[in-house]
């Protein structure tokens, strides 16, 4: 549990135990902590932004404490909860609520503790709904659950806080969309509710404070309370001795001097962007491990018990390194932790920073980091997540409104709780902050969705899920349609997914050791092997919905590929990159192999200005190619690509196809494309008719209508005793989508579709900045050869090519000519 330094504090009045259990340790409760209980004692809510080290669990909690140690020894317990701890992760909350009982209970008070997620067994979520423990700590995910069980307002009515850990992690993404949603709901329950929100990663406080808490009343503020300034992080690069590529994502080069620096260190959590990196990057460090090091893995596809053997070995010092993604990303309390290692460039200034925290948990310490760049831009990219740290600069995300599949899915929920009017549920629903603009046509529409599927589906028994009672107010249908939507709750849908578990002989299933994406399985035949939950696995087959393995050994084994596993370029540090290049009095700063690299491209090409877009133009074996440089991440490149192939189709030139990478977009094609008016292929009006035309013929939309009516609840992943394939999930929601794209063309969902095409894959936002920033401002540039910057994205052409109107297929040896060319240079 995070503690509070010795002598400093500020007046708050502590019950004995508490007070009693602070001075043994000689700590003193920090100013901000005692700041925020007495705001929330007052009555009030708050958000908290403090740096990690600083005892924002600690502040989070002490007011439920104070209260809650009213309860003498020996007397009853009260009737309900207390206080809801609500975390991102459910490793958080296993890791708080062991480092909020071991105090407690040192304090000797009368206090219940327990943990609530989706790893919880049944038996047990079934008794805390009937006997409560005084502080419980879930997900947003089982708030929803319990929401939409019978029972919901005894349940939360007893409830005075609420505590929303890693806050910024979770407000601007679906899943804060329905917890807003839940926690208007519970405040209707618990009137009075106080709020707390704790970050250590705030880029606008006063928006994630009106995220928590919108609806303060007369007389109840919402505080914006701000701990002190942690030590300068420390925070190197590695500036490898191998070759650094110049095109790569796995760090692999550096493996060696990753090893030394965890070998140097107490502790290290090395952090990678995808699962696919840790499970190679694990591999890769084992094969190094010279001296035994225990080096463990931890990525969220693993064993919910394997992930928990890790976190106990880690909390007990029993590891040396962990090679971990995101799931490891917030709060968790290792004090043992003195080095972070971020293979690759973070992708985000405020991810870094939070990646940064989890090393060394004292504010008056510096935390030390350390940046292994996989290649050539992303040395740059990790120079500009620097500098950003050091200044404390964060990235914020964009401002959005709630998520209208989320909407739907919550007022199943509240009906399959209780009966609702539609009147007071709209009135409810604009309290929560992403939906305090929803207008009431809006809302009704979601609710007739709901009802009927809507106008082209109604004549459906199967969409008919809600019916009036007695009273006029909207009810679940029957309990059948009560329990498939509590087994489907969630704003989170991965790809369908296959457990992987040991063979035990004759096609008997053995211990699990994960999942992974069900395509992946697809494409593997008995014999092949891959490298899963950090060894080497030969495939035997599937049984019982099982893909069966054993272990084997193999030089050359598949690396399961994870979808949604890469993060966007942020803005921030695109910025940063391209100033970076443009800075050419800073290039002796930099590590000489990317110096040369960027001295090479001057001499071959052109170095753009930070407010320019270079474009390059140049043949190669029979094909013309058009390279641009925005530097504003893949999703926005991958729509700019596909829109710039249908232009160029009418102008009949013929496009094969384009690749992109954070950097950069290729686009080749079968006639020479350096006559092209620029200026005109890159006109910001390709975003009205062009986008609507190609989105209306590409099976995009129909990907993200997918994705839109799991989460609305129209499509349903899971049943009792049973779950659909991934080919049944497309199968019905395409059906479903042909339907609606005929007969109601605006159905709510379509629109929900064509929003989240447009903020996340599309990236509509970002593309359109771009086309106006680089307006007058494009510079071409035509060559003979392949530039050095055009490498990285070139070698992209096979791994993921996008066909055009010649439809022609990449030649297979392109990316060895390639490879061979950019070593010459």
């Amino acid at each position: 549990m995070d503690s509070g330094p010795r002598n400093e504090g500020a007046s708050l009045r502590l019950p004995d135990a508490i007070s009693a259990w602070f001075t043994a340790r000689g700590w003193s409760v920090r100013s901000h902590q005692s700041e925020l209980a007495a705001r929330v004692l007052a009555g009030d809510s708050a958000l908290l932004v403090a740096p990690t080290g600083s005892g924002k669990t600690l502040a989070g909690f002490l007011a439920s404490l104070i209260e809650l140690a009213a309860q003498p020894p020996g007397r009853a317990r009260r009737a309900g909860v207390h206080t809801l701890y609500v975390s991102p992760l459910k490793a958080l909350t296993v890791d708080v609520a062991r480092n909020l009982t071991h105090p407690v209970a040192e304090m000797g008070l009368n206090i219940t503790i327990e943990t609530r997620t989706g790893d919880t067994p049944q038996s047990r979520r079934q008794r805390q709904r009937l006997n409560p423990p005084d502080i419980l700590l879930t997900t947003p995910e089982q708030i929803c659950l319990l929401m939409a069980s019978p029972g919901a307002a005894a349940f939360f009515a007893d409830l005075k806080t609420v505590v929303v850990d890693e806050v910024h992690a979770i407000a601007p993404t679906k899943r804060g969309d329905l917890l807003a949603l839940a926690l208007a709901a519970v405040e209707r329950f618990a009137p009075g509710l106080r709020r707390i929100g704790l970050s250590a990663t705030v880029a606008d406080p006063p928006e994630l404070a009106r995220w928590l808490a919108p609806s303060a009343s007369a007389g109840r503020a919402t505080h914006i309370v701000t701990g002190p300034e942690g030590a300068t992080p420390t925070i190197d690069i590695l500036e490898s001795q191998g070759r650094i590529p110049w095109a790569s994502h796995t760090g692999r080069h550096a493996i060696s001097e990753v090893y030394d620096a965890i070998a140097a260190a107490r502790t290290t959590l090395v952090f990678v962007n995808t699962r696919f990196q840790a499970e190679l990057i694990f591999q890769e460090l084992w094969k190094v491990n010279r001296d035994g090091l225990p080096i463990a893995l931890h990525h969220g596809s693993l064993d919910v018990q394997q992930r928990r053997r890790v976190e106990a070995a880690m909390a007990a010092g029993a590891l040396r390194a962990v090679v971990c993604t995101s799931t490891l990303d917030l709060g968790i309390d290792w004090g043992d932790v003195d080095l972070v290692i971020q293979m690759g460039a973070p992708k985000g200034a405020a991810r870094f920073t939070q990646r940064i925290g989890r090393a060394n948990h004292r504010l008056d310490e510096p935390s030390r980091a350390l940046l292994a760049p996989a290649n050539r831009f992303e040395a740059l990219e990790c120079r500009a997540a620097r500098a950003a740290a050091l200044a404390g600069l964060l990235d914020a995300p964009p401002s959005r409104t709630g998520a209208l599949d989320a909407l739907c899915q919550h007022i199943l929920g509240r009906a399959c709780g209780a009966p609702f009017s539609p009147d007071d549920l709209y009135a409810e629903v604009k309290t929560a902050a992403p939906f305090s603009g929803l207008e009431r046509r809006t809302f009704d529409e979601a609710v007739s969705f709901v009802e009927t599927g809507g106008y082209a589906l109604k004549s459906y028994e199967r969409f008919r899920r809600l019916a009036p009672d007695r009273e006029g107010r909207l009810k679940v249908r029957n309990a059948e349609i009560a329990k498939r939507h509590r087994l489907n709750i969630g704003a989170i849908v991965e790809a369908p997914m296959v457990q992987v578990r040991l063979s035990a002989g004759r096609a008997r299933v053995g211990r699990a050791l994960g999942t992974v994406e069900e395509y992946f399985i697809e494409h593997l035949a008995p014999g092949d092997t891959f490298l899963f939950a950090g060894q080497v696995l030969r495939f035997e087959g599937l049984s019982q919905a099982h893909a069966l393995v054993t272990r084997a050994n193999h030089e050359d084994p598949k690396v399961p590929s994870f979808e949604g596993g890469r993060f966007p370029l942020s803005t921030f540090l695109a910025d940063g990159v391209r100033n970076l290049i443009q800075d050419e009095q800073g290039w002796p700063k930099l590590e000489t192999q990317v110096r040369e690299w960027l001295m090479l491209q001057k001499r071959r090409s052109r170095i753009p200005k930070a407010d320019e877009m270079l474009v390059e133009t140049f043949p190669r074996g029979g094909r013309f190619y058009l390279v641009a440089y925005p530097f504003d991440g893949r999703p926005a490149h991958s729509t700019l690509g596909f829109l710039l192939c249908r232009r160029l189709e009418r102008l009949g030139l013929q496009p094969s196809g384009f690749v992109c990478n954070d950097y950069a977009l290729a686009v080749w094609g079968l006639k020479d494309l350096s006559a092209v008016d620029l200026q005109d292929l890159f006109h910001e009006d390709m975003l009205s008719d062009d986008l609507d035309e190609w989105l209306a013929e590409s099976a995009l939309l129909k990907r993200t209508f997918r994705n839109c009516a799991v989460i609305a609840g129209l499509i349903e992943r899971r049943f009792p005793g049973m779950e659909k394939t991934g080919r049944q999930v497309t199968f019905s929601s395409d059906l479903i989508y042909d339907v609606l794209k005929k007969h109601e063309p605006n159905h709510i969902l379509l629109r929900a579709a064509w929003n989240d095409a447009g903020d996340g894959l599309l990236d509509i936002r970002r593309l359109s900045s771009l086309l106006v920033r680089i307006k007058g401002a494009i510079r071409p540039v035509r060559l003979t050869h392949i530039s050095p910057f055009a490498v990285p994205v070139m070698l992209e052409i096979g791994k993921e090519p996008v066909p055009g109107e010649a439809s022609e297929s990449v030649l297979a040896d392109a990316a060895r000519e390639l490879i061979e060319e950019a070593s010459a240079l």
